[in-house]
């Protein structure tokens, strides 16, 4: 399957489906469960846009240290059978040890980035915006429900630069 052919469910990919996001490289890579994120295009002309995936870190996460660091990051995909050790993967910071062993998951080292043997699919990104989330331009409601005082999320923004995928993707 090539990134054209990869169609999945849209609304349900991060929502229903999870994800880990994984920037930094060998030793130093760090994975975070997200359940925000959206696929698209960006910066072309019509049929030649870049294919991107938008992801959001709120800077208490150890991933958002990691990823502002990183040129590239990666977005995998897993089955439902792999529930448990995403929750681990989102509850465990990267500060406090190799939470990538501890969830059970193996990781396996890429040109650019680290994805999971488990993936169903991965997509690989070199990232090409980031901007924090002005809480002064979402509706008040919104802001004061998911941040209140607190600092809102970034977004990021990665041209995929590569795609794999195996049996299981379809499901997605």
């Amino acid at each position: 399957m090539n990134l054209t052919d990869f169609s999945p469910k849209i609304f349900e990919l991060f929502n229903k489906h999870w994800a880990l996001l994984t920037a930094g490289e060998g030793e130093q890579a760090n994975p975070m469960t997200i359940s925000w994120g959206s696929l698209g295009t960006i910066w072309g002309m019509p049929g030649k846009g870049k294919p991107i995936v938008t992801v959001y870190v709120h800077p208490d996460r150890y991933t958002y240290r990691v990823l502002n660091d990183s040129e590239f990051f990666t977005v995998s995909f897993f089955p439902e059978q792999y529930r448990r050790q995403l929750g681990i993967m989102g509850s465990i910071s990267g500060r406090d040890g190799k939470k990538i062993a501890k969830s059970g998951l193996t990781a396996k080292t890429l040109l650019h980035g680290v994805a999971y043997e488990e993936a169903v699919a991965t997509l690989v990104c070199r990232k090409i915006f980031q901007q924090d989330i002005g809480k002064e331009n979402m509706l008040s409601e919104l802001a004061e429900d998911w941040y209140g005082e607190d600092a809102a999320h970034r977004l990021y923004i990665g041209e995929i630069i590569s795609f794999e995928t195996k049996a299981g993707a379809e499901e997605l």
